[in-house]
């Protein structure tokens, strides 16, 4: 009784006194600096993903991950901290000191003194396993967890890589960033493939727009970039942008990212044109140094041969030729076509192709297409007999086309009459505005994101480089899944 009164009056001294001081709080590190550390005796705390577990008798070996690296982090500790729980697929806090790794492969390694579960994973039940290789239409059957297999890891790495070095090469040329809009009221293709936008109150019932007018998701921010080029002579945006086309090819999808620019003071084609090739290769060249264990991953299992055709694209000069010439190439070809190539109508995705393995697999840039093939905005050539427009694709291998663009068709008058004959007057009033208070040339161009990515990395299909693809569902997937996950996920498989 006595020993125990004396043990109160101490914690009372203690808790009355200067506060205990806490134990030091280790510094987190990313898996990607611990194994670049240049200071082997740091105390430090990794938290990630176990990828491998592997119990010998006198000492445990972990590999774990926190989607910083390709590369795993190899952790060494006593087997007494091996616990039940301590599975592939768990999460992990370790705690422990960075040492030098006895082997080659790697630089440091985490000796452990502390490994603590945070989140279990039945790894029988998992549907990844440890040391498989899944093939990318697997993993698609899983859209949430294919982020944790190291080809999708590597592949959203380089997605993010890319998108900063896209911003970086628009930033470092002078161009401004604008936020345009995701709801409007303007159908800047022209196609009508486009998701209408309607509330989810009475006001449907009712009959009335919430906008006053319809209102669709973009298919296009180009005309909004118009707008500010009457401000800024360099504009570009990146964004999403959906299209409802009634497809579930592997190159299509519902939602997709856009990159476009605009640029005003131009008045050839080729000014374009330059801009389009110096961003693929400024863009490539950048992703390949700061990736360039995660794309030599996608070159080796998932597009063997890749690399070399990469490097032809990055060394060699864009060639050009225009619509007429592509399409007395593709007449000429020994090739049977689906689509007959004929001269007024659009290149389908088998004459792209053909025409870049023509040009050696480089690609290609096709100029002045048939006046009555593109929008009413891209500029009038005037000539005869066969009437163009100012317009390019640049079609690369693989893919086909990757980047469109224009010159804007900038005099009011020509502008005027064609939309006058399309009945489009009234609707684009303030475009034509555009044209009658200090108008000057100007042309832009757009790419597709997800393409870009399938072109540099060699995925086959358009859904295995984007986090959620977003398409028409299929029967077997609606039926798979609950609502609330297929609306979360919709068309992944």
């Amino acid at each position: 009784m006595w020993a125990a009164r004396g043990l109160s009056r101490a914690l009372r001294a203690c808790c009355t006194s200067a506060p205990c001081p806490k134990p030091a709080r280790l510094p987190r590190v990313s898996v990607r600096d611990a194994l670049v550390s240049q200071e082997p005796g740091e105390n430090v705390k990794v938290q990630g993903w176990v990828r491998s577990v592997r119990s010998q008798k006198e000492v445990l070996f972990l590999h774990i991950n926190d989607g910083s690296s390709l590369e795993h982090l190899q952790i060494v500790a006593d087997p007494t901290l091996h616990g039940s729980n301590l599975t592939f697929g768990c999460s992990v806090e370790v705690q422990g000191v960075l040492v030098k790794s006895p082997y080659k492969k790697q630089n440091v390694e985490l000796k452990a003194d502390r490994i603590e579960v945070i989140g279990h994973c039945d790894s029988k039940t998992f549907p990844f396993k440890y040391k498989e290789r899944y093939p990318l239409e697997y993993t698609r059957q899983y859209p949430h967890f294919r982020c944790r297999t190291n080809a999708l890891g590597s592949i959203l790495r380089v997605r993010s890589e890319a998108t900063d070095a896209i911003h970086s090469f628009f930033k470092a040329n002078g161009y401004i960033h604008i936020h345009t809009p995701v709801i409007t009221s303007n159908d800047c293709e022209g196609a009508g493939e486009l998701f209408q936008v309607e509330p989810s109150s009475n006001m449907k019932k009712l009959g009335k727009n919430f906008f006053d007018v319809p209102a669709f998701l973009t298919v296009s921010a180009q005309l909004h970039l118009e707008v500010m080029s009457g401000a800024f002579t360099h504009v570009f945006t990146f964004g999403p942008t959906f299209r409802a086309e009634n497809s579930q090819s592997r190159r299509h999808l519902a939602e997709f990212y856009m990159v476009e620019a605009e640029i005003s003071f131009v008045e050839n084609l080729q000014d374009i044109m330059q801009v389009m090739e110096t961003l693929f290769k400024t863009t490539t060249e950048t992703v390949l140094s700061n990736c360039s264990e995660d794309v030599e991953l996608l070159h080796k299992f998932v597009a063997p041969g890749q690399k070399d055709k990469l490097e032809q694209m990055l060394k060699n000069k864009f060639l050009i030729i225009s619509y007429t010439e592509a399409i007395d190439i593709l007449k000429k070809g020994s090739q049977n076509f689906t689509f007959t190539p004929k001269w007024g109508l659009d290149l389908q995705t088998e004459h792209e192709k053909y025409l870049v393995k023509y040009c050696g697999n480089i690609p290609v840039f096709v100029i002045n297409y048939p006046f009555d093939l593109k929008p009413f905005y891209m500029r009038d050539n005037e000539d005869e007999p066969q009437h163009t427009v100012a317009a390019v694709d640049l079609l690369v291998p693989g893919v086909g086309e990757l980047f469109g663009g224009s010159l804007r068709e900038e005099r009011f008058h020509l502008l005027q009459q064609r939309l006058a004959r399309l009945g489009l007057t009234d609707a684009y009033e303030w475009y034509l505005d555009l044209r009658r208070f200090g108008s000057v040339p100007h042309g832009g161009f757009g790419m597709g994101f997800e393409r870009y990515l399938q072109c540099i990395l060699g995925v086959d299909n358009i859904k295995d480089v984007i986090p959620f693809p977003r398409l028409m569902p299929t029967p077997s997937f609606a039926q798979t899944y609950p609502d609330e996950f297929y609306y979360q996920f919709a068309g992944s498989v």
